[in-house]
């Protein structure tokens, strides 16, 4: 058993899918299935049922899932070890962002760390914010950047930036033109968002409930997973969705996207890290840099 079939393993098993692991990993999909088949035959245990064109964890994987992970965990820990040895010269560093800040906010910040230390590798994962958190927990990545809080006592956290939602539809949508909507107008049309266990969607059915509205009642024709897909659905759509300005931004200034005046509270982007793994010169460092333009708020740890 290599390391190697433990990573490819866990990354089918936290997938369920088999052509999204290997997406992830950079493998080919006939590679990583081979690297399951081949712990499945060298131990005559079956880790996967194949359901349809997806797959589902047995018994045995659910079980072997917990163990392969403390493995890779305690194996990375050993590494950062000697990489703390070596004054940030060398070593690498595992991150997931969930997609605005992945895609929108922290590469900049990785570029700033990349200069100040041009040895140390820097792994970035994009997810929704529920699993960058499984992450974070799981000790798969190193450190997990999310919109919002994540009530979890594992955590150490901190804010790292403001961020502002706000409410947009397509430029021919009834709305684009109005000077203002009340919170009962808001399920008067159809509405397009993110997927459940996404901060966006978390944070506006949040909002929703503090203005009296039952997210319940909103007529969702649209769950897409990726901010992308909501802002090109709302562009050519009939519907609304919520967004961060730092996502629709263009659309806005192409005049593709419409802003709808509805005040939405404003969230704040979160560094997440284990409380209980120890913090290396690299960790350090990064969340240094990450930190760098953070509100003024308290913090669990210190950067």
């Amino acid at each position: 058993m290599t390391l190697e079939q433990l990573r490819i393993f866990i990354a089918v098993a936290s997938r369920e899918h088999v052509t999204q692991a290997a997406g992830e990993l950079n493998l080919t999909q006939s590679a990583v299935s081979a690297a399951v088949a081949a712990l499945e035959e060298r131990y005559a245990t079956k880790l996967f049922d194949r359901v349809g064109r997806r797959i589902a964890l047995t018994d045995a994987g659910r079980l072997f899932l917990i163990e392969a992970r403390a493995v890779l965990a305690r194996a990375k820990a050993a590494e950062l070890v000697l990489s703390d040895l070596a004054g940030l010269k060398r070593g690498s560093l595992a991150l997931a962002a969930s997609q605005t800040i992945g895609n929108y906010w922290l590469p900049e910040k990785m570029q700033l760390f990349r200069k100040a230390h041009p040895g140390v590798d820097l792994h970035l994962t994009i997810d929704n914010t529920a699993r960058v958190a499984t992450m974070v927990r799981d000790g798969t990545v190193d450190l997990g950047f999310v919109e919002g809080e994540v009530d979890d006592p594992a955590f150490a956290s901190r804010a790292v930036a403001d961020d502002e939602l706000i409410m947009v539809v397509g430029p021919r949508h009834p709305w684009a033109s109005r000077r203002s909507i009340a919170p009962q107008d808001l399920i008067d049309t159809g509405w397009v968002l993110r997927e459940p266990g996404s901060g966006t969607r978390s944070r506006f059915e949040e909002a929703l409930r503090g203005f009296g509205v039952d997210p319940d009642r909103l007529t969702v024709r649209l769950e897409l997973p990726s901010n992308e897909a909501v802002r090109t659905a709302i562009e050519t759509g009939p519907e609304a969705s919520v967004l961060s300005r730092l996502v629709a931004a263009l659309a806005l200034r192409a005049g593709t996207l419409a802003e709808v005046r509805f005040a939405l509270p404003r969230r704040h982007f979160t560094m997440l890290r284990h409380k209980e793994r120890s913090i290396t010169a690299a960790e350090t460092a990064l969340m240094k840099v990450a930190a760098a333009d953070a509100p003024r708020r308290g913090a669990d740890y210190a950067i």
